[in-house]
């Protein structure tokens, strides 16, 4: 089974057309490859290649504005396929959707997801909108 690792051109294209202002959250699940995959053929182990794609991106993240504002460690699959895990879950903000853009456009991100292509078997990138926290279920 061939995992989701890049977006397709039409719908990145529909989340630049989505340019409303402000903030934006992507909600990141990643699943590592036991051994990277790289074309080269050199070798590494997914965790090593995911933790050079984010030493070699983080400077172009943290300079358009991005940050990290919740992690958390996978634990259990209460309710989903119970055979899917994620080596890491996060949640990065970008001040906008240009922001996110720019970084994906930036050369030296460009050589840095090299990396990531290499150490991801399979992922999920969630777009979101922040909003503020409630009291219950549904607000």
């Amino acid at each position: 089974m061939t995992g989701h690792i890049d977006p397709t051109k039409e719908i990145f294209a529909q989340f630049r057309d989505n340019n409303r202002p402000g903030p934006i959250h992507m909600l990141n699940l990643v699943r590592l490859h036991d051994e990277a995959r790289y074309p080269d053929g050199r070798k590494a182990t997914g965790a090593e290649a995911y933790a050079a794609y984010g030493r070699e991106s983080g400077p172009v993240f943290s300079r358009l504005g991005g940050k990290i504002v919740w992690r958390g460690a996978f634990e259990l699959m209460l309710i989903g396929p119970q055979e899917e895990r994620w080596d890491h879950c996060f949640i990065a903000e970008y001040p906008s959707v240009e922001a996110f853009v720019g970084m994906i456009r930036d050369p030296v991100y460009r050589e840095a997801v090299k990396h990531r292509q290499a150490a991801v078997k399979d992922s999920r990138l969630i777009r979101l909108k922040p909003q503020q926290g409630g009291e219950g279920f549904g607000e």
